[in-house]
């Protein structure tokens, strides 16, 4: 059912209209490609390359044009529907209230989670930097920076992440130029590998592919923030269009460009690959003095973005839900064109993942973990079968709004759709992915039943 057939006014003309238009096209643009860069890249990438070798490369350009797919999915709904809400608003809209409350809520717990788990890698890097200070004191200070960020007007929060992603943007431009000069052996001072550390490009078999394919898959979250960020900009769809229109280029770059810099350089079984990471040790290795410590400026600098643009996600999705009637109308309180109440309390709980983490490691922050483990799936296959459902819809009663087209529709789609069914599975056959396969389905169910009591009794009055 529906939901503008049983609420009234469809979701995504309900809810953000009363938010601020403060982001520039230059913000959401740099949004748009450094979103691309983030922190499972520079941290998460590590384990990738030691489970799967230099067929890594395989396994995130397989991903990525799963991902390709469903930022296109996405972009069709939000150029043509822009909000705050982004695919859960898409997926009432499609599929019925209880479908956009059980993908919005699922995905503001994983992005309070992230942002604890964000502010806990930044802490480590500059605890190692300053030996002797508490963790939990530097990820308590910047919390305090971004939730006062995200707080203030939203250009704030537009202008740290637009400097956030110019340095990542430069500096894995950098990194690619280095690296591929150094392949090339033109860089001074190093010799050319050649294929010599290519030459056992499946070390561990087809199970290392896939655990290296289901690192990839995780390390692209992030992604869907310019979806939302778009429905505070200037022109949402020019955003929008723009944003999706080149994400290919810049996942092909960025992604799949700096796993095989990575791997022709540096031997896939080196441990530095994953104590200091693929690309401080790709650096450390081209022997270039300072490099490899500068690149540990630059992770720090990508966690911190991926903390902010998570606070502001979370605040953003919770305020949406909140304006279509799924939510503590106390979220729904704006003040200066912010929803302030929901950037305080997508702040605590993050916090409160922090302390879990000291507090509880190895029960309630485990559990916390593998419950938010396969959510970024979950919201895939919601998008996918929104799009499906709504395109025809779209083309029938406004065909103006098809700003951004799926490509090859709805062939593509189905294909998205048996992939990520594929990533399923193969996470129900690795140990460490099932429970978090379980965890997650478990949550999903309750908030859909949840949403679908929700709406039985909306609908009941």
């Amino acid at each position: 059912m529906p939901s503008s057939t049983k609420t009234g006014t469809p979701p995504q003309q309900r809810e953000g209209a009363s938010l601020s238009h403060g982001l520039k096209q230059r913000h959401l643009s740099m949004i748009a490609l450094g979103g691309v860069i983030g922190a499972g890249l520079f941290v998460g990438s590590g384990a990738g390359i030691a489970a799967a070798g230099p067929s890594i490369v395989i396994a995130y350009t397989v991903s990525g044009l799963l991902v390709m797919l469903v930022m296109r999915m996405l972009g069709e709904m939000s150029a043509a529907y822009p909000s705050s809400g982004s695919f859960s608003a898409h997926a009432e809209r499609a599929i019925g209230p209880w479908a956009g409350f059980a993908a919005g809520w699922s995905f503001w717990i994983l992005l309070c989670t992230a942002v604890g788990l964000e502010g806990i890698g930044a802490a480590h890097i500059v605890s190692g930097w300053l030996p002797g200070t508490p963790e939990w004191l530097w990820v308590a200070l910047f919390m305090v920076v971004f939730c006062g960020t995200n707080l203030a007007a939203v250009k704030n929060f537009g202008e740290f992440e637009f400097w956030f992603a110019a340095l990542k943007v430069g500096a894995i431009s950098l990194f690619l130029v280095l690296g591929v000069l150094a392949i090339a052996g033109v860089l001074p001072g190093t010799d050319a590998p050649g294929a010599s550390n290519l030459t056992d490009f499946l070390p561990h078999g087809s199970n290392g592919l896939i655990i290296g394919l289901l690192a990839s898959v995780f390390a692209y979250g992030g992604l869907e923030t310019v979806t939302i960020a778009a429905a505070e900009s200037e022109d949402p769809v020019k955003g929008v269009a723009s944003a999706v229109r080149t994400a290919m280029w810049r996942i092909a770059l960025f992604y799949i460009g700096s796993m095989a810099v990575v791997v022709t350089l540096v031997p896939w079984d080196s441990e530095e690959v994953v104590a200091k990471g693929p690309y401080v040790a790709a650096l450390d290795h081209l022997g270039i003095p300072g490099a490899g410590q500068l690149m540990n400026v630059v992770v720090l600098v990508a966690l911190l973005s991926a903390m902010n643009a998570n606070i502001y996600g979370s605040s953003r999705i919770a305020y949406s839900l909140v304006q279509r009637g799924q939510g503590p109308q106390a979220l729904g309180r704006l003040s200066g064109g912010v929803p302030r109440t929901a950037v305080l309390v997508s702040c605590a709980l993050g916090f409160v993942c922090v302390l879990l983490s000291y507090w509880r490691p190895d029960d309630v922050f485990k559990w916390l973990l593998n419950m938010i483990g396969a959510v970024i799936l979950v919201v895939w296959i919601f998008i996918a079968v929104s799009q499906l459902l709504l395109r025809r819809r779209i083309e029938r009663e406004t065909p103006e709004r098809l700003v951004v087209r799926m490509w090859a529709f709805p062939y593509l789609t189905w294909v998205a759709l048996a992939g990520m069914v594929a990533i399923f599975v193969l996470m129900a056959r690795q140990p460490d992915t099932r429970v978090q396969l379980y965890s997650t389905g478990a949550m999903t169910l309750a908030l859909a039943a949840a949403g679908y009591a929700w709406q039985r009794a909306r609908a009941a009055r």
